[in-house]
């Protein structure tokens, strides 16, 4: 069979083809490192709920007019490009050596610009961050802050369990360790968590975090490594994680004006990925979903909202 129909969604269908040109790259990798049926089985599923997902999105897109034109997107290409310190040609060379067509990561970026259209639009007026709330998450955060010692800057590319069983958890691990092995040969980040179809709301930039306040799991972890290290894969409780150390310098306690805008971005961040999900679980009951085939096989992965993988103001560096 060249083609078939992997899921209804309202009045759209998501094809077989469209989930295999979404885990083509990420497939042949894991098979090549002789993953089990069952790990590329849950790759497949977890995809095919990013495209119900995409889908639910589009058919809201439609309805409000809010499409991405062809400007927008070649806006945002040549931004993802230029921020990773590679030309426009450069970055569409590195996408298809991944396996992945220039046109498919076209149409990545443009569901991703439209998405954050539909998040601006329709998520972010129901958020407000108080002047209270603020301060009380200074006080949280930087009350007892210290006086000295270091700060280090880090990005965190988290892949998330996609089950409660052992499988997905090496799933999971194994796809950590192959983009570890990119960042580590030099890829940049962005392209790296671009191409992870598991990518989670947690990947990117962690910004600067002082070393006594790293999380626990990422504690001891770090040693000495200067920018531009990467750490060994770290199995958490939520998933497989990999770090990258941006920048390191000494710190400085800071005043509550000085912080008052990393604050208020955090908060709203965390506001409206939870709006968000909301926002998709409503559309998720409100819209006819049928998955087909193989898909209907197993229980769906993923349902509930995904996340974005990036918020207002953000470049929409893809999925």
């Amino acid at each position: 069979m060249l083609d078939g129909i992997a899921a209804q969604v309202g009045g759209e269908i998501v094809l077989v083809s469209e989930v295999r040109n979404l885990i083509g790259p990420m497939e042949s990798k894991m098979r090549d490192a002789g993953a089990p049926e069952e790990e590329v089985a849950a790759l497949r599923a977890d995809a095919l709920e990013r495209l119900i997902e995409r889908a639910l999105i589009r058919q809201v897109v439609r309805r409000a007019e809010l499409e991405a034109t062809d400007p927008e997107v070649d806006t945002a290409i040549a931004t993802i490009a230029r921020e990773n310190g590679l030309t426009q040609q450069q970055l569409v060379a590195t996408v298809e050596a991944e396996g992945l067509p220039y046109d498919v990561y076209r149409e990545r970026i443009r569901a991703e610009i439209e998405q954050s259209k539909v998040i601006n639009g329709m998520v972010a007026s129901k958020v407000r961050i108080e002047e209270a709330e603020l301060r009380a998450a200074y006080h949280e955060d930087f009350e007892d802050q210290p006086s000295g010692g270091e700060e280090v800057r880090l990005r965190h590319l988290l892949v998330p369990f996609t089950g409660d069983g052992a499988d997905a958890r090496r799933s999971a691990c194994a796809t950590a360790e192959r983009a570890r092995a990119r960042l580590a040969a030099g890829e940049p980040f962005d392209v790296v968590a671009s191409q992870l179809t598991e990518r989670a709301p947690g990947t990117g930039d962690l910004g600067w975090i002082h070393e006594a306040r790293l999380a626990s799991w990422m504690q001891g972890k770090l040693g000495a490594a200067v920018a531009g290290d990467v750490t060994p894969v770290i199995e958490a409780d939520f998933g497989c994680n990999v770090l990258q150390v941006v920048d390191r310098r000494p710190f400085h306690p800071k005043a509550f004006e000085e912080v008052r805008g990393q604050l208020h971005d955090r908060l709203f961040g965390e506001r409206m990925q939870r709006e968000y999900l909301k926002f998709m679980d409503k559309l998720r009951e409100q819209t006819y979903i049928e998955r087909k085939g193989i898909f209907a096989e197993a229980p769906p992965v993923g349902t509930g909202g995904s996340g974005w993988s990036s918020g207002p103001g953000e470049d929409p560096s893809g999925f």
